[in-house]
């Protein structure tokens, strides 16, 4: 067995949610531990109990004290909590939100101390987690706080579409107040650092989408994107070299399909980027923390409640969370060690223009190049 492979960190979100019932349907595959050593952080109780109701009795798990004794041949959990918890399946349970929050703890905890390498976490109910730590408005910004982070980006990526926010959980009322030049211009920033080294898109493209409808009908409908967002995109292009462009007006630029012609979208606001996404990739795409100095990820949905305990919930999105997190892992080793290193990075890139040569020529180009 490779004893290198990646440890995944998985919270157990919401108890009562389709949580645990996506994570058995992932790992219930054994070829997923060719890939990664799985590591839930929760309760092996409640484990068991989903189990039992999801008729997976021969779903095995290993219980262990510390990431640093997990099994890579088996999916593996670490007791955050001794009580007996209380299960409803279906239902939000006000008392759970103290059980969300101690694993959300303990894997943040374990990634900073380099014990795991990906946290992947599953959905929660926002409003059980804040009766328990006030100031929560998601997992975004809790990891972004944890971290000591002064800016994150939530990203959702399907394999058609990356579409980022400018603003992430803000009251519609609040948005407008929210936005600033400083704001754009960092989340644009951090987009398109994350497209080149989380993704290895080497020449990014960014739309910025307007925040007014019809992108404001030149001061008809308001001044924020002429005089706020416009300028800010001519900026970046002129004094960071990033290829952004806009503002777009949000329903023509979905509608017509525009949005294929990017990289990655930059909306203003939660919704106005996360609905089309939703529409057009619901199941197949991965939240994804860009700007934080460790990888986490999650599936595009929620905590089900409507379908929980009936074991129909699909796996695909969380599924597809694993792997983007062992995606980006990895992608940043390649691209850390290509930029720390310039020879290689020549080396590669000339083996891309190149690559109808034979490889003997190649590797005889490339140790000319290194000499």
């Amino acid at each position: 067995m490779d004893n290198n492979r990646p440890k995944i960190g998985i919270s157990t979100g919401d108890l009562n949610g389709i949580g645990i019932e996506v994570i058995i349907k992932t790992f219930e595959d054994e070829r997923m531990l060719q890939h990664c050593t799985p590591i839930l952080y929760g309760s092996s109780k409640v484990f068991s109990y989903h189990r039992n109701v999801y008729k997976r009795p021969d779903f095995k798990y290993q219980i262990i004290s510390s990431a640093e004794k997990s099994r890579n041949d088996a999916f593996n959990i670490i007791n955050c909590w001794s009580e007996q918890v209380a299960l409803d399946l279906g239902k939000p349970d006000p008392q759970h939100g103290v059980y969300a929050l101690k694993a959300l703890e303990a894997v943040a905890y374990d990634i900073q101390n380099g014990k795991i390498d990906v946290i992947v976490t599953s959905p929660i109910n926002k409003k059980n987690i804040s009766l328990e730590k006030e100031d929560f408005t998601g997992q975004t910004e809790f990891f972004q706080q944890k971290f000591g982070t002064e800016e994150s980006l939530m990203m959702l990526v399907s394999d058609n579409m990356k579409v980022a926010l400018v603003t992430n959980h803000v009251p519609v009322s609040k948005i407008a107040e929210n936005i600033t030049a400083e704001r754009i211009r960092t989340k644009l920033q951090l987009l398109d650092q994350s497209l080149r080294r989380d993704f290895l898109v080497d020449k990014p493209k960014i739309a910025v989408l307007a925040l007014n409808p019809h992108a404001g009908d030149e001061g008809v409908i308001g001044n924020e994107d002429d005089e706020l967002i416009r300028p800010v995109v001519k900026s970046v292009n002129e004094k960071d070299g990033i290829m952004a462009f806009g503002p777009y007006a949000a329903d023509g630029f979905f509608g017509s399909g525009t949005y294929r012609n990017f990289d990655a979208i930059l909306a203003m606001y939660h919704d106005q980027g996360l609905v089309p996404f939703k529409a057009l990739s619901f199941g197949d795409g991965v939240n994804f923390t860009a700007g934080l100095p460790y990888v986490r990820t999650s599936p595009d949905h929620g905590t089900a409640y409507d379908i929980a305990g009936r074991g129909i919930a699909d796996s695909d999105s969380f599924q597809k969370a694993v792997f983007m997190g062992l995606d980006i892992l990895r992608n940043r080793q390649n691209y850390d060690e290509m930029h720390a290193n310039p020879v290689r990075k020549r080396s590669l890139n000339f083996r891309e223009e190149r690559i109808d040569e034979e490889p003997e020529d190649l590797e005889k180009i490339e140790k000319e190049e290194q000499a």
